[in-house]
């Protein structure tokens, strides 16, 4: 079983809505991306969505959606981002996915030996904390974070490979070191995978090995509307 990411979809199926307006790299965006897939994926594999996934408001909206990701091979997991404002109860969220589709918020899944946890984590600072609300928002996410990290230290077994899936980049446009960084070092974390971040202004980095987690960028528009392969 071979493991890929993509993230930042933004589906509007019903309803849509064009993303060419940010930019030449959105036009056909999905053709090239539905390409990548057929080409790389078969039904064994998994594939990682680490949020952003869809325009829809309501979950009742996002059942087109789900039903084009359900068209193609391999298992997804999906995570949600800043954007998915759809995404309400875990548990209902559940019961409407297709068949080999999976959801996963501050817990984690096994899938034969490499585990996928995921929280959506929060912007790291620069240097000091914007606001008060972002300081509480980031430990926060910490503490779900160190959920999901815990649940998967409880199933691990020798031989697993961990993957994470985080929807915010772990670490400020620097690449320092962060609190996030640290629990993934922490708990021994193989890979992280991470999405959010747009645009040519973007200081990006697709691959970066800190305290020997490796972390891959999964933003469509920035990785070429191809699936990027993380095992």
């Amino acid at each position: 079983m071979r493991v890929f990411a993509i993230s930042d979809l933004h589906l509007s199926i019903n309803n849509p809505k064009p993303m060419d307006i940010f930019g030449q790299v959105w036009e056909n965006y999905l053709e090239e991306i539905e390409a990548s897939w057929e080409a790389k994926v078969s039904d064994d594999d998994l594939v990682l969505i680490a949020g952003d996934i869809s325009w829809a408001m309501r979950l009742a909206d996002v059942a087109p959606d789900f039903e084009y990701i359900s068209r193609f091979k391999g298992i997804k997991v999906l995570l949600r981002g800043n954007h998915d404002y759809w995404w309400s109860s875990i548990s209902a969220i559940r019961k409407m996915l297709p068949e080999r589709m999976y959801a996963v918020q501050n817990d984690c899944l096994r899938f034969n030996d490499v585990l996928i946890g995921g929280s959506r984590a929060w912007t790291t600072p620069e240097k000091d904390f914007l606001t008060a609300e972002d300081k509480k928002i980031y430990e926060r996410e910490l503490i779900r974070m160190r959920l999901s990290l815990e649940s998967m230290k409880k199933q691990r077994k020798e031989g697993d490979r961990v993957i994470f899936m985080s929807h915010y980049p772990p670490f400020n446009s620097r690449f320092e070191r962060s609190a996030f960084t640290d629990l993934f070092a922490e708990y021994a974390v193989d890979s992280v995978v991470y999405g959010h971040l747009h645009g040519k202004g973007s200081r990006i980095v697709p691959l970066l090995e800190k305290d020997g987690v490796k972390y891959y960028l999964s933003s469509c528009d920035l990785v070429n509307n191809e699936l990027v392969e993380i095992l």
